[in-house]
């Protein structure tokens, strides 16, 4: 087997799963380089990859792939296709995340020949309470490069996909519990805010929206990916949340990607 073509699949609303996912890819050196995004909006159709190799990277959201990535991915059809699953979670664990992605994929036609955990900061870090702040860094991004090494020394040595023994990863099932969407959503300074609508772009369920003269976001939309808070020019949307002070007591020390091959 051979991987030179590469389907690069990713949800990412704050870059950090896409960072990882292209290091991967341009760890493997494809030759020829497909790429779909799936942060903004969901396919029109479903959507058959055949051939080659793809990697699929998502964040993880409380131990789980989001719901509206799940739903997205729904759209992709493998025919028993080589994909490699990725999570990228905010340092503290993904939990049953990569088993999820996984098992999705292996239901929509896919063979899963590796896999891999990342760490990408927290959505609810700031710059008081930091959680993996500024990850993936060069280090993520070298571990990541050399992941796609090592992917592509595996899928060389297997003459198919028939002869590879089923793939292993942490995680338990039944899945872990999905906690119930809190009614809350990112705040605006309004001192601060220009009302340049930057924020409105980029939220990849369209929770923000200018109403009566001022940034509102929908707490039914929002999935709390705080891209919206990072990404501000002006610094005028902040997510207060008691969680963010736990998680950077608890979870600040460093951890390194878990890689399955």
């Amino acid at each position: 087997m051979d991987c030179k073509d590469i389907h690069v699949v990713y949800f990412s609303p704050t870059h950090t799963s896409a960072k990882i996912v292209h290091a991967v890819a341009e760890g493997m050196g494809a030759v020829s380089y497909a790429e779909s995004d799936l942060t903004y909006e969901k396919p029109a159709q479903l959507e058959s990859i055949q051939g080659g190799l793809t990697l699929v990277a998502v964040p993880v959201y409380g131990g789980r792939v989001p719901d509206i990535a799940l739903e997205r991915l729904q759209m992709l059809r493998g025919k028993q296709t080589p994909v490699v699953p990725i999570v990228v979670y905010g340092n503290r664990d993904y939990d049953d995340a990569l088993l999820e992605l996984s098992d999705v994929l292996k239901s929509q036609g896919f063979i899963p020949v590796a896999a891999g955990a990342f760490i990408g900061e927290h959505s609810f870090s700031s710059a008081e309470y930091p959680v993996a702040a500024g990850r993936p860094d060069k280090a993520d991004h070298d571990a990541a490069f050399l992941f796609g090494q090592h992917i592509v020394e595996k899928v060389h040595a297997l003459k198919s996909l028939k002869e590879m023994q089923p793939l292993t990863v942490k995680g338990h099932f039944p899945y872990k519990e999905k906690m119930p969407a809190q009614p809350a959503s990112p705040l605006t300074d309004l001192d601060l805010c220009t009302q340049c609508e930057h924020c409105i772009g980029i939220c990849p369920t369209e929770a923000i929206s200018i109403v009566e003269g001022e940034i509102y976001s929908d707490p039914a939309k929002c999935i709390k990916c705080c891209a919206c808070v990072k990404e501000c020019p002006e610094g005028a949307r902040t997510f207060p949340n008691p969680f963010a002070a736990y998680l950077h007591q608890h979870f600040s020390a460093r951890k390194k990607p878990e890689l399955f091959l």
